[in-house]
């Protein structure tokens, strides 16, 4: 992906890895009502539900997602529609799949999916979020804010850092990722989007260095 391809320093490689593992939230994997993969740039999520699904711990299942100007090149009918073709060519039944094509922000993905799923008769108590694994915690804090009467489960592609570095091809990007996901964590609950996350001061202390790193193309004005 891209032409911005880099190899990062040692030095930045401890900081990446605390904050790639602070995102991922540890969720012990149980059946749930339904599953919801979020969309994003990273066909890995599509795969990640096709699996637990053929695993059997949910039967219904929802992609949702629009298009950003990180996935419009890449899924040009929308994200949610490419996961979905991804998931029936890897075994997944159309009669599981439910798609959400409209949702431009985290918040959306929830409240959309929520709406489509009562209007299908389903209205779940647990849900599994599969997303990209350094978003785990960002739609967990989003999920438990606007959907609070539904117990959340988190999920991603099983994958270490190196490997997800290989696996996007673009490290600089990854890690402007990490670090803008990490200042949602931060700054989403004072604007009313997301529950509070305890965030180490190790951690902050790395978010910090890669900002000072120069990896800040994707965060947001506070």
């Amino acid at each position: 992906m891209g032409d911005n391809q880099q190899t990062i320093t040692e030095d930045q490689w401890r900081p990446t890895k605390l904050i790639w593992d602070y995102h991922l939230m540890g969720h012990q994997l149980r059946p749930t009502d339904v599953a919801i993969g979020l969309g994003s740039h990273d066909l890995g999520v599509a795969a990640a539900t096709a699996d637990l699904y053929h695993r059997g711990l949910f039967p219904t299942l929802v992609f949702t997602g629009g298009n950003s100007p990180t996935t419009r090149a890449r899924f040009p009918r929308g994200e949610a529609v490419h996961f979905r073709e991804h998931a029936l060519e890897l075994g997944v039944p159309d009669e599981a799949i439910l798609v959400e094509p409209n949702a431009a922000n985290t918040g959306q993905n929830i409240t959309l999916t929520r709406d489509l799923l009562v209007s299908a008769g389903i209205v779940p108590t647990t849900v599994l979020l599969v997303s990209k694994p350094y978003m785990e915690r960002r739609s967990f804090a989003t999920a438990r804010k606007l959907w609070p009467d539904v117990e959340i489960v988190c999920a991603s592609e099983p994958l270490e850092l190196d490997d997800y570095f290989k696996s996007i091809g673009d490290e600089r990007l990854v890690v402007d990722m990490l670090v803008g996901d990490l200042q949602r964590v931060i700054e989403y609950p004072k604007q009313g989007f997301a529950i509070a996350q305890d965030v180490p001061e190790d951690v902050h202390a790395a978010y910090e260095s890669l900002i000072r790193d120069g990896f800040t193309s994707r965060l947001i004005s506070p």
